[in-house]
């Protein structure tokens, strides 16, 4: 697993004024924070790391492979940055994730015989439904 604090060393943060309601200070303060992270050029994550979040993130990024979260869920500057940290690294984590191989497995047989066996009977009440061959 890669170091989550390298990884928060290559972050950049801004911050930008919040939208919405808020009256005369949210005009005056900046408390939404918008953080960004160069995938193409971090020097924490392998080339094999960087390959497997460029797929599984290539909705997420830009055209320089330039990942930007925002938060605005808090009034204060400080807990925006926070959980905008908190959000990228789950982010992060979700897409280095290696799904596991999917075993085949195989039809026990006496789960084939039991198929088979209500087949057969489910044929005998319907044969025995028609009206009798008298010749």
């Amino acid at each position: 697993m890669v170091s989550e604090d390298a990884l928060i060393s290559e972050l950049s943060f801004k911050a930008v004024r919040s939208s919405g309601s808020g009256g005369q200070h949210v005009n005056k303060v900046s408390s939404k924070i918008e953080l960004s992270f160069n995938l193409a050029e971090s020097l924490v994550l392998s080339d094999l790391q960087k390959e497997r979040l460029q797929n599984k993130l290539s909705s997420r990024l830009t055209n320089e492979n330039v990942l930007i979260l925002q938060c605005d869920e808090s009034r204060s500057q400080h807990k925006n940055k926070e959980l905008v940290i908190k959000r990228f690294l789950q982010v992060i984590k979700d897409g280095l994730k290696v799904p596991k191989k999917r075993i085949p497995t195989k039809i026990s047989k006496s789960a084939i015989r039991k198929r088979l066996k209500s087949k057969r009977q489910l044929s005998e009440k319907k044969a025995n439904r028609k009206k009798p061959n008298l010749e």
